[in-house]
This record gives structure tokens, C-alpha cells and sequence, in this order.
């Protein structure tokens, strides 16, 4: 399978999936250890792809995306946003709201 159709194959597999530096519990830069720990405070689950474990993915998802930078969330096959939106959107609720209207749709 190239890349791209990993890329592709991941996103719609996940409801809710972060591309990120690192791991929720050992990110690798600031940005995507504020972004993990929106996610972790919403309650729900969540898939994550470490792009440094996976050069290639950190290659062309950004070609992909049409977005430049990680981290990138997606929810239910949409680009969500990179850190600042996902900061934005869990101080004024909406990243919760999100995450659990995507999670309960995963889980019917």
C-alpha cells in the first residue's frame, strides 16, 4: 500500500485521529503536547499516528491536507484543524462536543 492510500485508509478508518510529533503520553514538541492533552481532557478515545515514527506519512500528508503543519486532527474524514483550532475549539467547548458526537457515532 503506498503512502497515500495509508494516509487515506487511516483517516477513515479512525473517527477521531491526531497526526502528531511524539505520543499522547511522550509528545515530541510543545505543539503537538498541547494539542494531545485537549484531546485526552474531552474523555473520549482517540487514535493518534506518530509522524516521526512514520517520515513518509510526515512527508505527504501535509501535500495531502493542503495543511502544512502538526498537528493535524480529523474527524470523521474532515481536516479539523492544527494546534491553534484545536486549542480555540476545546476552550470554548466545541472540541468536546466534537469528539463526543464523533465517538458516538464509532461506536454504533
Amino acid at each position: 500500500m503506498d503512502t497515500l492510500e495509508n494516509i487515506k485508509q487511516q483517516i477513515a478508518d479512525n473517527a477521531v485521529l491526531l497526526y502528531m510529533k511524539g505520543s499522547p503520553n511522550a509528545p515530541q514538541c510543545g505543539f503537538s503536547m498541547r494539542a494531545s492533552q485537549a484531546m485526552m481532557a474531552c474523555g473520549k478515545r482517540f487514535a493518534y499516528v506518530d509522524i516521526l515514527a512514520n517520515p513518509d506519512i510526515r512527508a505527504e500528508l501535509p501535500k495531502y491536507a493542503n495543511w502544512p503543519t502538526f498537528p493535524q486532527l480529523w474527524v470523521k474524514g474532515e481536516l479539523v484543524g492544527g494546534c491553534d483550532i484545536i486549542m480555540e475549539m476545546y476552550e470554548n467547548g466545541e472540541l468536546k462536543t466534537l469528539v463526543e458526537e464523533a465517538s458516538a457515532e464509532g461506536d454504533e
